[in-house]
């Protein structure tokens, strides 16, 4: 394990599935399910292979893919704050050698990657639009990370569609709700939806995330629509699937 230093406010959290740590801060930014989830939802491709982690805060989903992996993988992310603890995380736990960091509005992707390049992007973006009944009253770096300010679904599926390789995958976590944005955008920019899952806090309860991915110039038939995923038992306990993935077999 490599040096590295924690900021006030900081705390390392590990996945004990994948041995991996992550420098989070409560006041700044904490990975959550989704990108645990999202990070195991695409087949991630061979050792040879390239990988980008769009939107991807202080670096969890890239991280954990990493052990899936030993393909190159670059992550985006805008805010310096959360770019600088997912690079002390990548250090944390010796992964300088496949993980790196780009400190950039993903839409100046295409300054650093050439066009059609990459084989897989994983994307855990914001979620909710900004309109006059959003709730904006979260800190700077919650703000970006969970409203549509910064980017939005058209601005990853447009760079998505410039850097893949024909037939590269972009695959998302995002709310049920925006579905049909979300394929409506999809087809604007020629990536085919061809697998989604829809995740259920509980069995009895609706859907509150889904987990979709997208083939780039794909045809447009043979959409699998997955087994639906539950991470809570009725008594709160996780499934024995969520326990899985948190902390092995």
């Amino acid at each position: 394990m490599q040096n590295y230093q924690l900021l006030q406010g900081e705390r390392i959290d590990q996945l004990f599935s994948s041995n991996i740590k992550i420098i989070q801060n409560r006041e700044v930014f904490s990975y959550s399910i989704d990108s645990v989830l999202l990070s195991r939802f695409p087949n991630i491709p061979a050792k040879t292979s390239l990988v980008v982690d769009l939107c991807s805060g202080n670096g969890a989903v890239g991280l954990f893919a990493a052990t899936r992996t030993k393909a190159k993988i670059i992550q985006v992310e805008l805010q310096e704050r959360l770019a600088d603890m997912n690079r002390r995380s990548i250090t944390l736990n010796a992964l300088e050698d496949q993980v790196s960091v780009i400190n950039d509005d993903l839409a100046n992707l295409t300054d650093h990657i050439e066009r059609s390049q990459v084989d897989l992007i994983l994307c855990n973006p914001p979620y909710f639009k900004v309109d006059e009944t959003s709730n904006l009253n979260d800190s700077q770096h919650y703000l970006l990370a969970r409203h549509e300010i910064a980017t939005n679904l058209d601005n990853i599926c447009q760079v998505a569609q410039q850097v893949l390789k024909s037939n590269g995958r972009l695959a998302m976590v995002h709310r049920p709700d925006r579905f049909l944005d979300i394929l409506e955008t999809l087809k604007k920019y020629k990536l085919a939806p061809k697998k989604v899952q829809f995740v259920y806090p509980k069995a009895s309860k609706e859907a509150n995330m889904l987990l979709i991915e997208a083939l780039k110039d794909g045809s447009t038939t043979g959409l699998k629509i997955l087994p639906p995923l539950i991470v809570h038992e009725e008594n709160g306990a996780y499934t024995s699937e969520i326990r899985e993935i948190y902390y092995g077999k």
